[in-house]
């Protein structure tokens, strides 16, 4: 099973395009729940995620509370700068789902409050208000991924020449 990746209410095209590309190279599946604050088919949006949409599995939701009833046993984590525990301080499972909030606002308190427990945050400068959202999903699921042993991935690089079928 791949990881989740939850974008609850998106507001900027060009970071959704951003994260699904990052979905599309790492397997991840991406969640986007509603309202977003763009056209899915926005340019912007289109040409942050450059030619990989079709490698990308998204699914639409109406709520985050439609996510936790379809996905009764999934394994869910929310990304906050308000968490006490760090990303790396979790052990995240092939079913994992990472939730993160909107740009503007993040996710909302009542949803924070209710699992806690579950938040996690990446560790940054008291000074500094949050990193930008599409940067925080790459950090957190390639830590995710890293203890998953980056399953279904490609660990060595390949020459262009392999790529496209040249000795």
């Amino acid at each position: 099973m791949p990881l989740h990746v939850v974008l609850v209410e998106p507001e900027i095209p060009q970071n959704t395009g951003n994260i699904a590309r990052t979905c599309a190279a790492t397997g991840c599946i991406l969640h986007l729940v509603r309202p977003l604050g763009f056209s899915t088919d926005d340019k912007y949006l289109k040409r942050a995620g450059l030619d990989y949409w079709h490698l990308v599995e998204i699914h639409y939701h109406d709520s985050v509370d439609e996510i936790f009833a379809q996905y009764p046993q999934g394994d869910f984590y929310f990304s906050t700068t308000k968490a006490a525990k760090d990303y790396t301080s979790v052990w995240y499972t092939p079913d994992s789902f990472i939730f993160f909030g909107k740009e503007t606002a993040g996710l909302p308190e009542d949803l924070l409050k209710k699992h806690y427990d579950r938040c996690i945050r990446i560790p940054m400068r008291a000074e500094a208000r949050s990193l930008n959202l599409s940067n925080s999903v790459a950090i957190i699921v390639y830590e995710a991924l890293r203890q998953l042993g980056f399953p279904g991935l490609e660990l060595k690089g390949r020459l262009r020449s392999e790529i496209n079928g040249q000795p």
